[in-house]
C-alpha cells in the first residue's frame, strides 16, 4: 500500500499543469490598441476635462459672449429693424447690456452700434429739414410773379415772438369772453388795435404805414367775422356769447396774424 501511494504521488508530480486562459480585462474609458509582444492588448487611455473660462478663472461661471459683436450692421447687431424708433433702439440696447454685462468687448460693441444708429437718425432728420427748406425755396422760386410778390409781404419770426403775441391776444380774447355778459368788448378791441399797430411799427419803423396796416387788418377781420358768424351752427356757440363777441374774436385772430407775420 505504501508503495502504491508513493507511485501515485510520483505520477501526479510528473503530470504537466494546464492553466485556463485569462480573459482580457476591459476598463471603462479604455480603448483597445494593437497587440503587444506577449499577446496582451495595448491600451490607450482617454482623458477628458472641461475648463470654464470666465472672469473667475478655473471652475467659475462663464460670462456669455455676444454672438453678433462682429457684425458691421448696427441694426442687425442690436436685433432691430432699420425703421425702428429711437425708443425701440434704446430698449434693445438696454436689454443687451443687461444680458451680456461683464464682458467688455460685448458691451463696447453694443454701445458702438447704438451710437451709430443715433448719429444716423440725427443726420437723417437734419438732412430732411434741409431738403424741406430747399424744396419750399424752390417752389417759391418757380411760382408766378404775383405769388412771389404776395409772399414778399410775409415773414416767419422766431418762436419766442410768436408765442408772446399768441399769449397776448389769447389774454385779450379770454378777457372779452369773461366780461361779455356785463359790457361789450369795445375796450378790448381798442386795446388790441393799438397793440397791433405798435407791433407793426416795431418792424416797419413807419407809424403811418403801421397804423394803416393795423386798421386794415382790424377791418378785414371784423368784416370776415360778420360773414362767418351767422353760418356757425347754434349748438356750437354758448348761449351767453353774442354776435358782437364772436366777431371780436375773429378780429383778434386777424390782428394776431397781421402783427406777427406781416413785414
Amino acid at each position: 500500500m505504501q508503495a502504491a501511494a508513493a507511485f501515485n504521488r510520483a505520477a501526479f508530480t510528473a503530470r504537466p499543469l494546464h492553466r485556463l486562459p485569462r480573459p482580457p480585462l476591459h476598463i471603462a474609458g479604455v480603448e483597445d490598441g494593437p497587440v503587444g509582444r506577449r499577446g496582451a492588448p495595448l491600451t490607450r487611455l482617454r482623458c477628458s476635462g472641461s475648463l470654464s473660462v470666465g472672469s473667475g478663472g478655473y471652475g467659475s461661471e462663464r460670462v456669455p459672449v455676444f454672438p453678433r459683436q462682429q457684425s458691421w450692421d448696427p441694426y442687425k447687431l442690436l436685433g432691430v429693424d432699420h425703421d425702428a424708433s429711437e425708443e425701440e433702439v434704446r430698449s434693445a440696447r438696454n436689454f443687451l447690456l443687461k444680458q451680456y454685462a461683464g464682458y467688455e468687448e460685448s458691451e463696447e460693441a453694443i454701445e458702438g452700434a447704438y451710437d451709430k444708429i443715433m448719429m444716423n437718425s440725427y443726420s437723417h432728420r437734419k438732412h430732411s429739414k434741409i431738403n424741406l427748406k430747399s424744396k419750399l425755396k424752390k417752389q417759391v422760386e418757380e411760382s408766378p410773379s404775383w405769388v412771389k410778390a404776395l409772399l414778399g409781404y410775409f415773414e416767419v419770426p422766431s418762436l419766442e415772438i410768436i408765442s408772446r403775441r399768441f399769449a397776448f391776444f389769447g389774454f385779450i380774447a379770454g378777457w372779452s369772453i369773461v366780461t361779455s355778459a356785463e359790457t361789450g368788448p369795445a375796450f378790448q378791441l381798442a386795446l388790441s388795435l393799438v397793440s397791433c399797430i405798435y407791433f407793426l411799427n416795431d418792424k416797419m419803423k413807419n407809424l403811418v404805414r403801421a397804423s394803416a396796416t393795423g386798421l386794415g387788418v382790424f377791418v378785414g377781420g371784423w368784416i370776415l367775422g360778420s360773414l362767418l358768424v351767422p353760418v356757425i351752427p347754434a349748438f356750437i356757440i354758448p348761449p351767453t356769447w353774442s354776435i358782437e363777441l364772436l366777431t371780436s374774436l375773429m378780429a383778434y385772430v386777424f390782428m394776431f396774424l397781421g402783427c406777427t407775420f406781416l413785414k
